[in-house]
């Protein structure tokens, strides 16, 4: 079997190994591929695998080869679904693999904001502990997470993962979600209204979709606590970035970690990237070397199962 990987660099910028894949057929990688080489370098091949290359109707249609299509993260919207199917590809993600590793990046954001470790840890540096008349000192407010409540929009595994974590802090915890959920969790399910208004710290975690595209805007800010946090590590497009800058440099809310934009790399002009109290970090939270090795192991048994003729986490 013919293997192409299209943008394989930031699965594995050179720490873990393609060995696995390289298995079952003849491999070539790229670290990336601009959108006019794609067919050119998928071309021949039976699997192609993708992180964020586009696999549209037009890509499809001049690859009549390809029998497999397998997406190197858990969201699969880079691939016309019904233009493979249509094509007899089968198309596979990776579900579940970065959850404890999204989890962690939640409540790095929000230990981050409420402890500003880092700006304190610069002032030692700087030496203004050593010149201190007191034996402690803070230059920022410094927040206990112990009872605060803690609102999580989305609760599939990640929305849970981030409550499990909130109830070892002390926190209260509900969450909002499109459909019933009864988890064995001391979090109770509330509307996407009441979770705004009484949480201290918000999480999303929630799938975009075109109903829920920018449903964090002016109006839904407006419901917040003036103290609230807001935490981004789903997607960039549920917020409507522009409406959020001018709440945080208002006031109107106190602070927001995203670890994802609306557009990736982010555009210069960007008001997120100066608005104030706005920390973001470059879409990491899946990027923890145990993410990514199971996330390698994941995709090589994806394409095993589909040569084998049992094909799994099919998507299409």
């Amino acid at each position: 079997m013919k293997i192409v990987v299209l943008d394989g660099y930031t699965l594995n910028p050179g720490d873990l190994s393609w060995d696995g894949i390289k298995q079952l057929g003849e491999c070539t990688v790229y670290d990336r591929t601009p959108p006019e080489k794609t067919v050119e370098r998928a071309k021949g091949a039976e699997a192609g695998f993708t992180n964020k290359v586009f696999f549209d109707k037009e890509v499809i249609s001049r690859l009549p080869g390809l029998k497999f299509i397998g997406v190197l993260a858990t969201g699969y919207n880079v691939v016309d679904l019904e233009a493979a199917g249509k094509a007899g590809i089968v198309v596979t993600n990776i579900p579940a693999y970065s959850t404890a590793s999204v989890a962690q990046m939640v409540f790095s954001h929000i230990l981050h904001l409420v402890q500003n470790v880092s700006k304190h840890a610069e002032s030692v540096r700087k030496g203004e502990w050593t010149n201190c008349i007191d034996f402690s000192y803070h230059i920022t407010s410094q927040t206990e997470l112990a009872g605060k409540t803690l609102g999580i929009i989305g609760f599939g595994q990640i929305g849970q993962a981030v409550a499990s974590v909130g109830l070892a802090f002390g926190m209260k915890i509900i969450f909002n979600n499109r459909s019933k959920k009864e988890t064995g969790l001391e979090a109770a399910q509330v509307s996407l209204d009441t979770l705004l208004a009484e949480s201290d710290f918000i999480s999303i975690n929630c799938p975009l979709t075109e109903e829920n595209a920018g449903f964090i805007n002016k109006a839904a800010i407006g419901k917040m606590k003036t103290s609230a946090i807001l935490i981004n590590t789903g997607r960039g497009a549920l917020i409507n970035e522009a409406d959020l800058a001018e709440a945080l440099n208002s006031g109107r809310i106190a602070g927001a970690g995203l670890d994802v934009l609306s557009t990736e790399p982010p555009r210069p002009d960007n008001p997120l990237l100066k608005a104030k109290n706005c920390h973001i970090t470059p879409h990491i939270a899946w990027a923890t070397t145990e993410a990514r090795k199971r996330l390698m192991d994941i995709a090589t048994a994806n394409l095993k199962a589909f040569m084998d003729g049992t094909p799994q986490n099919v998507v299409n």
